[in-house]
């Protein structure tokens, strides 16, 4: 869990790094100048440290306690990135409004389909990792409290599915095979959906850039244009962390979260000796 904690939150503060204009952005981005330290992370990683206290804590994700723990958080920092229908959610939670009340009344009583409930949970498919249907269980319980559309949990249930399959394949990675596990796991809908175009594209050769046009990179900030090209990043870099950022930030968009959700998974498949120690001391210590 801890692995999975640390590559998010690496490639969560790495992908932090790069906003700003394109024309200044991209070029530090081909040339691929490490950022200064330190780097500070976002509420990706914010919220994934809630999962991670509930897991430590009592080994399953509840969402009334887990809605608490975010909420807790919010409160201590509400400067961590968190995007608008975020503030207003976790801003209720925190003032003690039942989350069952507040999740599923935003977007005019469809909830959430963002990208926050992917971003913030492959640690739960590590802590399963040989469990597939509770890793499941548990990334949706885990997206409810603040994503009540299907396919807000959609996004968390197939980055925890990646993660937990990036374990089992580690001594031998296999990024079509992780691709194809996750469609096959991820509920119906639009991520599903761009889940099994990204592995067409996978099949194709496609470049990253031309992909990131076809699926998109979260400038929506939705699930189906983030999750399927993070895992489809993953997916190609499964035995190098390193290469696995560099080429999801240079799809541009939503770049710490797709850095994030890129990272949890790769890190499963790598291992800790996989993760760069300067990036590791370059990522603000967490907050536990």
């Amino acid at each position: 869990m801890q692995l999975a904690l640390d590559g998010l939150s690496i490639g969560d503060a790495f992908g932090e790094c790069f906003f700003g204009r394109d024309e200044f952005v991209e070029p530090a981005i081909a040339e691929r100048r490490v950022p200064d330290p330190p780097w500070s992370y976002t509420d990706d990683t914010e919220m994934a440290l809630s999962i991670v206290d509930e897991l430590r804590q009592r080994g399953e994700v509840d969402p009334d306690r887990l809605a608490r723990g975010f909420g807790r958080r919010y409160s201590t920092n509400p400067l961590r990135g968190y995007g608008g229908t975020a503030h207003q959610i976790l801003r209720e939670i925190a003032a003690g409004v039942p989350w069952r009340e507040v999740a599923p009344g935003v977007f005019s009583g469809q909830g959430s389909m963002g990208n926050g409930a992917a971003m913030r949970v492959a640690p739960i498919g590590a802590y399963f990792a040989d469990d597939l249907p509770r890793a499941i269980a548990a990334a949706r319980a885990s997206a409810e409290p603040t994503h009540a559309h299907p396919d807000g949990q959609a996004g968390a249930i197939a980055v925890a599915v990646a993660a937990a399959i990036a374990w089992q394949q580690r001594d031998r990675p296999d990024g079509a095979a992780l691709l194809a596990a996750v469609v096959e796991h991820t509920p119906d809908g639009p991520t599903r959906r761009g889940l099994a175009k990204a592995a067409e594209l996978r099949a194709q050769g496609m470049s990253t850039r031309a992909a990131a046009k076809i699926l998109g990179s979260g400038y929506g900030v939705i699930s189906s244009d983030t999750v399927p090209f993070a895992l489809l990043c993953a997916s190609r870099h499964l035995e190098d962390y390193v290469e696995a950022m560099w080429t999801t930030v240079s799809g541009l968009g939503d770049r710490d979260t797709t850095c994030a959700i890129a990272g949890g998974v790769v890190a499963m498949a790598v291992g800790p000796a996989g993760l760069p120690a300067s990036w590791l001391a370059a990522r603000e210590p967490l907050m536990f």
